[in-house]
């Protein structure tokens, strides 16, 4: 396959992704395939598919050609990265993060002893059983569920569903985290099952919360759980109703009592509060993706400004606040901008006590911005 000029300039940048409009030559199906200039020179080889918008996703610079030997060794890499990463405090994390580890479209979580896996690249789809046997023999699991549900497998043509791919896999599994643990849904929860990118954070905002606790779009508790060993009480905000009930029987896993649940919009809950002047020490702000494309970033930014405006408010001098924005589409810069907005209209003064992203098993690569899609900030009010 052949690049055009274009598509060529976007090739130096160091970005793995082309796009199908700047492909000048293009293979009859998907497959992994060598990368070629106007001229006939070998750039590269990549995952091709040719009914993909993200039609390129280069997986090595240069002559050497990319087989199934090489997928092999990227998982081999993978595996080793995360047995060195001394961040892992318990049994649940991911294996595979996609382009970030070589292996595009590629999403391995492990839950104990069982693994999750997406799959959503054609051209590695032949590949996806020599895959598996390697990570059966490197963790011997019990069973390895396909979630393969979302709509990246509708896009690249292939099929979608939820099933075993080796050995049985229950409906609920039980993640231990650092001193936590909590029950996921493998088959129907959020991603795998859960927000397993978040893991670092939680350990984060643990360490400096305090006091009486809030966690907004809390889902099964997870940040609410870790809030509760350290917090004299801890509330946990959801609309989902489920979502709340599994909270409540995670708060009885770990024999917490100092757990709340209530189901409601978090926008009408958080104004309520604070018209009721009630004051808190911790709060957590959690929400699903508000910009999932760029023409949503004025409503996105609007949301999250209110989010976190009314969270100001509500706490007291010296309280800590968590808060994410896990929609790539609202930028870094952007972010703390929205930030400081939210200071300036709640008249508080708030000092930025880390920045940080994604937990380390889920890496980034430098040249595909993409691959840094979570945004968390840790900040001191007064």
């Amino acid at each position: 396959m052949t690049l055009s000029a274009r598509g060529l300039e976007r090739f130096t940048t160091g970005h793995p992704w082309i796009y199908r409009s700047d492909v000048a030559q293009m293979p009859p199906s998907a497959g992994l395939y060598p990368v070629h200039d106007a001229r006939g020179r070998v750039l590269g080889w990549a995952a091709v598919n040719p009914q993909s918008e993200i039609t390129v996703r280069m997986l090595t610079r240069g002559m050497k050609p990319a087989g199934e030997a090489l997928l092999l060794t990227h998982l081999e890499r993978a595996i080793e990265h995360r047995r060195a990463d001394s961040s892992i405090d318990g049994n649940a994390f991911r294996i595979v993060h996609s382009d970030a580890d070589g292996l595009p479209g590629v999403t391995v979580d492990k839950y104990g002893d069982y693994l999750v896996v997406q799959q959503h690249s054609a051209a590695l789809e032949p590949h996806l059983p020599a895959l598996l046997d390697a990570l059966e023999a490197e963790f011997r699991p019990l069973g390895i569920l396909a979630r393969f549900d979302g709509k990246s497998r509708s896009l690249e043509g292939l099929e979608t569903g939820v099933f075993e791919l080796r050995g049985t896999v229950p409906d609920w599994l039980e993640v231990i985290e650092g001193n936590v643990r909590y029950l996921v849904d493998p088959w129907r929860g959020q991603k795998t099952g859960a927000f397993l990118d978040q893991r670092e954070n939680r350990a984060a905002l643990k360490a400096r919360a305090y006091g009486r606790a809030l966690d907004v779009f809390s889902y099964h508790a997870s940040f609410g759980l870790h809030l509760a060993t350290v917090c004299d009480d801890v509330e946990c905000i959801d609309a989902s109703e489920p979502a709340l009930e599994r909270g409540r029987e995670n708060a009885a896993l770990n024999g917490f009592t100092n757990l709340s649940f209530t189901a409601g919009n978090a926008f009408d809950i958080l104004r309520e509060r604070e018209r009721s002047g009630v004051k808190y020490q911790t709060i957590s702000l959690d929400p699903p993706a508000l910009a999932k494309a760029k023409r949503d970033l004025p409503a996105a930014y609007r949301a999250y400004k209110e989010l976190n405006l009314r969270a100001m408010k509500l706490l007291e001098a010296g309280g800590i606040l968590g808060t994410a924005s896990c929609s790539f589409h609202v930028s870094e810069p952007d972010f703390y901008a929205m930030l400081r907005d939210s200071a300036s209209d709640a008249g508080r003064s708030v000092r930025i006590l880390e920045r940080r992203a994604q937990s380390s098993d889920h890496p980034e690569l430098l040249a595909l911005p993409e691959s840094r899609y979570l945004k968390y900030a840790l900040l001191e009010i007064w």
